[in-house]
């Protein structure tokens, strides 16, 4: 197959830190136009204000890669797949489950990939800490993710409306390490959520899930944390502790420490670039459907209005 021309829909930090340097290190891929309303784009690329703009006028695009916010990108998606292009859904895939479920729906019929890119699956200690887990007893599992939101998301007024998940925006790569690692299906106990005065997401959430076995599993989630940022996986086991540190980069068993360079982006455009030439789809919205649960059974708290 020939280098598949991309497109990146939403120029904002992720895209800018992630996506074009995976795409320039992969020789599957060519950098081919940006799309965004505000944003000028990249100096010698093509640029349009609207994905429509460039489907009628721009040069042609075998890809897009959608990194705007969750609550605009059903009909992005819808309308890069009517032509045929091959999609890559930043996580979270969608704003809801139904939306993400029509969209493999009409990838299916155009017989264009569509891939959900849940990319701290991709960090370096996912892969070996899921073999090393295979098979063994699970006793429990603690998930701490806390971060600076001042630090990490600046200025991103639509995490905080609905669909923008507020804390399970970050939560939601713990929850894809989790759903991806874990030897068993876990479901969801109990929820408390802590939303601000003046926003409609919640600011910090207390999770409590176990598994098919009956083994806990504990979340906790807070966007207010100052100084060292955490983002860990503990699972206790009949055989010893395995954590994952550094949101998945830092692999510990019980025999040592493992270390390895970062590689979640260029992974996942490894990954994005085999679904392709093998025309299948990937869509896995286990970790979508938890945070949906999640707010279906959660008792809400109100907390001081927040003030990014």
């Amino acid at each position: 197959m020939d280098v598949i021309k991309v497109g990146i829909v939403g120029m904002g930090k992720i895209a800018r830190d992630q996506h074009l340097p995976a795409i320039h290190g992969n020789p599957d891929f060519t950098f081919a136009a940006t799309v965004s309303p505000n944003d000028p784009g990249v100096a010698g690329i093509a640029h349009y204000k609207t994905l429509d703009a460039l489907l009628a006028d721009g040069p042609v695009v075998d890809a897009v890669a959608l990194c705007t916010p969750p609550q605009v990108r059903y009909d992005l998606a819808v309308a890069a797949l009517a032509r045929g292009l091959h999609v890559f859904l930043e996580k979270p895939p969608g704003a809801t489950l139904a939306e993400v479920a029509a969209l493999e729906e009409a990838a299916a019929k155009t017989g264009a990939t569509l891939f959900a890119g849940w990319h701290s699956r991709f960090a370096a200690g996912v892969a070996p800490a899921k073999a090393w887990l295979a098979d063994k007893r699970i006793v429990r599992v603690s998930i701490v993710w806390r971060e600076d939101v001042r630090v990490w998301h600046p200025g991103q007024a639509w995490i905080w409306e609905p669909g923008g998940l507020g804390v399970f925006d970050p939560g939601i790569n713990a929850l894809s390490i989790a759903t991806e690692i874990l030897p068993n299906a876990f479901f969801l106990s109990s929820a408390t959520l802590s939303t601000p005065a003046n926003r409609a997401a919640p600011i910090a959430a207390d999770l409590a899930f176990r598994d098919t076995t009956g083994a806990p599993i504990s979340m906790d989630l807070d966007w207010r944390q100052t100084g060292p940022q955490s983002w860990d996986v503990v699972v206790e086991t009949d055989a010893g502790t395995l954590s994952l540190a550094k949101g998945g980069a830092v692999l510990t068993l019980p025999d040592g420490v493992q270390h390895a360079d970062d590689d979640e982006y260029p992974g996942l455009y490894a990954r994005f670039a085999t679904l392709i030439h093998e025309r299948r789809s990937e869509v896995d919205t286990r970790p979508l459907q938890l945070v949906a649960d999640a707010y279906l059974r959660a008792r809400r708290e109100t907390v001081e209005a927040f003030d990014d």
